[in-house]
């Protein structure tokens, strides 16, 4: 058992050099890139409190988890161990379920799913199962939860197809756009090794974690601000960028223009 908790015992090694910058820090760039999940989180949690007042505190789950994700990454980067792993990639995949459950749109529903209760309490089951089953081919996890942003990116595009507010365009391509760079760093990181090893730059996981966390908190206020529009109309959702609106990068965040009635909604 104690060997599980045992650096180096996950069978997942990244491009960084081991041991490079310290001694008791195995990957020492991603380990540090793990923390700004520490910044970004809070942030969205104090962002997207009205909306999540108004619509449901469970959204706070969101990202509440994710610095959960960011312990747990760092942790897994500073020991690679197999207990450090399988916390990472299953904090992610709770991450997602939170995620489903309180966002998926209610008219993609299976037609056998009448509210939003029955699909969370679905949700749960399937995500309980996941996490069991994560535990026979560990190696393949972290495809597997990359697989979910396939199926995100369709749900997406189904939901803008008749969006033609300028504003959420940009936002939506936006998201697209970083997710697609993260993704492109992690599977550079995962199978171009060598090459970056010849340049000396094996960073790019722990760019992946940056863009990661950016990607994420640009694709979830997209998301929130169409479930804005569909389950609390009345509030009048808007999109602005903190810490300034008329800056050209910034943090997504919802606002309220309308009059809010704090009605408990599932």
């Amino acid at each position: 058992m104690a060997g599980v908790f045992s650096y180096e015992s996950s069978e997942i090694d990244w491009c960084e050099d081991n041991y490079k910058h310290s001694e008791h820090v195995v990957e020492y760039f991603n380990t540090m890139s793990s923390f700004v999940f520490f910044i970004i989180s809070p942030i969205m949690l104090y962002l997207l409190h009205p909306y999540a007042k108004e619509r449901n505190l469970a959204i706070h789950l969101v990202w509440i988890m994710m610095i959960f994700v960011g312990l747990f990454s760092a942790y897994f980067h500073m020991t690679l161990s197999f207990v450090g792993q399988m916390l990472d990639e299953l904090s992610i995949l709770w991450v997602l379920a939170v995620g489903y459950a309180v966002w998926f749109p209610r008219k993609l529903f299976p037609s056998f799913i009448k509210d939003r209760s029955t699909f969370s309490r679905l949700v749960l089951v399937i995500t309980i199962i996941s996490s069991v089953s994560s535990f026979v081919k560990p190696t393949v996890n972290a495809y597997a939860l990359n697989c979910f942003g396939l199926h995100l990116l369709y749900t997406l595009f189904l939901e803008m197809r008749c969006c033609t507010d300028q504003k959420v365009l940009r936002l939506a391509k936006l998201s697209v756009a970083l997710w697609g760079l993260a993704i492109s760093c992690w599977l550079s990181d995962r199978f171009g090794c060598s090459f970056w090893q010849q340049l000396n730059f094996c960073y790019l996981h722990g760019i992946w974690h940056i863009l990661i966390v950016v990607a994420v908190a640009y694709g979830s206020t997209l998301i929130a601000y169409l479930d804005a529009n569909y389950e609390i109309p009345y509030s009048l959702p808007g999109l602005q960028y903190w810490p300034c609106d008329k800056w050209a990068v910034g943090l997504p965040h919802i606002v309220l223009k309308g009059t809010t009635k704090t009605l408990k909604r599932c």
